[in-house]
């Protein structure tokens, strides 16, 4: 009972801070999920691949605690020169669920040798839904509170830039380019948070520390129109091109002013652990925890997330350079 209390306090906390938006799921192993994030990222490692991403969120204390799947299927087209993808997600807070699919396109145009400029577009639908008979409100008769399940169903476009060498990449995207339009967001009994536009900046590279070891330094920047902004800074270490390990640090800055945001809002700090490993050259697996340093930290025991990754390499085809981003 203590625990449905949490999660409907949390869920009124969301309503009420961001009642005309709502943010993405977020994934700690993005950077080998870069079709998430950009639609640029389509076609990248140069032959079929299979990523598929779990995460619980604030796991041990709280029902209802967000949850999220990912899957990502893309493969390159055209000699090269064109990529394609589809990814879907399913993510769950509680009462609150999102089930979102995308087709992706990218066009890779050479600029060198070993280097690829990328345009990508995405397009999909998204599905939103509240579900009233999840939550358990201090006052039964709140009108704030819906009484049964509401869903809408809306259309997505999202576009990105990314570039790429065997040494360094950068990335630009946009997504939830159009669902702020659509009609539900005009109706005051339907009471789904507005999708509201997010851009990602990511760039990394790689510095050869020696023979068998590489050190990959990346950051991720991520904004809300309506939201709180947050940044990612990642440090990796390759050994042997066999195991990844990492850390990251997430924090909340504030970069522009938004008059929408309270302006004591406390900032989302977080720190995590990664560890990839490559069983075979065709298959990746990886897990990442989560501690988090916001005012839930009492409430739970961290956040776990796995992934899984195939390449469906053909016998005759050999990758000459890894594909480390």
């Amino acid at each position: 009972m203590k625990s449905l209390t949490l999660l409907t306090i949390l869920w009124l906390m969301l309503l009420n801070s961001a009642v005309y938006a709502q943010q993405d799921a977020q994934f700690s192993q993005y950077m080998f999920n870069g079709i998430y994030i950009n639609p640029a990222y389509a076609g990248y490692k140069e032959q079929m691949n299979l990523h598929t991403f779990y995460r619980s969120q604030w796991t041990g204390g709280l029902e209802g605690n967000p949850e999220t799947f990912s899957l990502a299927l893309d493969a390159i087209a055209n000699n090269g020169n064109v990529g394609l993808a589809l990814n879907v997600l399913k993510d769950q807070l509680g009462a609150e669920s999102t089930l979102a699919g995308y087709l992706n396109y990218a066009y890779r145009l050479p600029v060198s040798e070993k280097a690829r400029l990328a345009f990508g577009l995405g397009a999909g639908i998204s599905q939103y839904s509240i579900d009233g008979a999840k939550l358990n409100p201090n006052q039964l008769e709140d009108p704030r509170v819906p009484k049964e399940k509401q869903s809408v169903i809306v259309p997505d476009l999202r576009a990105g830039l990314y570039y790429s060498s065997d040494r360094i990449y950068a990335g630009f995207s946009l997504d939830n380019l159009i669902g702020q339009y659509m009609s539900y967001t005009k109706d005051p009994t339907v009471l789904i948070p507005k999708k509201m536009p997010h851009f990602y900046l990511t760039a990394g590279g790689l510095i050869p520390l020696s023979g068998s070891l590489l050190l990959k330094p990346s950051f991720m920047l991520k904004n809300e129109s309506k939201g709180p902004t947050t940044l990612d800074l990642n440090t990796f270490v390759l050994f042997a091109e066999r195991l990844w390990l990492g850390a990251s640090y997430r924090t909340g800055i504030g970069v522009w002013n938004k008059d929408n945001l309270q302006r004591d809002l406390s900032t989302t700090n977080a720190v995590v652990g990664l560890a990839e490993f490559f069983v075979t050259e065709r298959i990746r697996i990886g897990y990442a925890y989560d501690f988090s340093f916001n005012k839930f930290k009492d409430f739970n025991y961290g956040t776990h997330e796995l992934s899984l990754g195939y390449s469906f390499i053909p016998k005759k085809l050999k990758m000459l350079t890894p594909r480390y981003f």
